[in-house]
Order: C-alpha cells, then sequence, then structure tokens
C-alpha cells in the first residue's frame, strides 16, 4: 500500500534535491550523474507535451553515462556565455511504495540564469516528476527524473541541466 513518506526518509530526500540545486549552481558539475542510478531516465519537456500523454522532450538521456555525456558537452563543445544558476526547489511531497522501496516524489523548481552583463531573468519554471530509490550504497538517488517546465516557450540558452 502506498504511504506518505515519514519525516526522516522526507529530511533525507529534501537533502538529495538540495545537493542537486547546489550541484548545478555551484558545481562540480562533474558530480550532477552521481545523483542518479546507473539506469535512469532524465526529461525536460513542456508542459502541454506532458499534459497530453506526449513523450517529446527537448532534453532526454536514457542512462548515467547519457547524463555524463551531457555534462561533458556543456563544458567541451556547446558554445555559450559563461552564466550563473540558482536553483529554488519547493513543495517537495512524496509517497513510498514499501513493496519496492520506490518514492515516487513531485517538487517546484525555478531557475534564474544570470549573465555576466544582463539582469537576472527567470530562465525556467515547472515541477520534478521524480521517481527515487535506495542505492546499495544507501544513498537516495534519482531513478527517473521529469523536469516539467510550464511555459510552452523555452529560451535557447537551456544548456545545463534544469
Amino acid at each position: 500500500m502506498i504511504q506518505p513518506v515519514d519525516a526522516t526518509l522526507q529530511h533525507e530526500l529534501e537533502r538529495l534535491y538540495s545537493r542537486y540545486a547546489q550541484v548545478l549552481d555551484d558545481g562540480p558539475l562533474d558530480a550532477w550523474p552521481d545523483l542518479f542510478t546507473d539506469e535512469c531516465l532524465y526529461r525536460v519537456m513542456p508542459r502541454d507535451n506532458h499534459d497530453q500523454g506526449l513523450p517529446l522532450a527537448i532534453i532526454r538521456c536514457e542512462s548515467r553515462g547519457m547524463l555524463a555525456d551531457r555534462v561533458r558537452a556543456v563544458r567541451e563543445t556547446i558554445m555559450h556565455e559563461p552564466r550563473y544558476l540558482r536553483h529554488q526547489i519547493s513543495n517537495v511531497l512524496a509517497t513510498l511504495d514499501p513493496a519496492t522501496g520506490v518514492i515516487e516524489s513531485t517538487a517546484n523548481y525555478l531557475v534564474v540564469e544570470v549573465l555576466f552583463d544582463e539582469l537576472p531573468r527567470m530562465l525556467s519554471v515547472g515541477r520534478y516528476i521524480d521517481r527515487v530509490v535506495r542505492a546499495a550504497d544507501g544513498m537516495l538517488r534519482f531513478q527517473e527524473k521529469l523536469c516539467v517546465y510550464d511555459s510552452v516557450l523555452v529560451p535557447n540558452t537551456i544548456v545545463y541541466p534544469i
């Protein structure tokens, strides 16, 4: 029977989200894939597609290796202006399936982008819909992370993970 998570697990889950934001905002970006299981799914998609059950995502990675490739692309191949990001993650709600150990969680997010010579601006606003599991080392890791942004439009400056 699916049940809400207890206070200890809620705290641990919120620390995972905090670490997620810290790695994306302050680095090292190379640590981002370590927050996922080896076999994982990471997608960034518009709300319209999600609500209609359409699978099209603007970013899709199907393993930790693909996440590492994304990091390498950000660092070595994608031409972009230097920028700072700040992720705000809130309203983490989760349930646990004791039979499988899978935690289903949702959270709201806001990503603010700062370019050197511009005022800060909202890059993306939406929600995370995630599946989290406890790995063999005892740490919580994302098995699936779906980033559903609320706008139909997306800036072409989405370089870093959401």
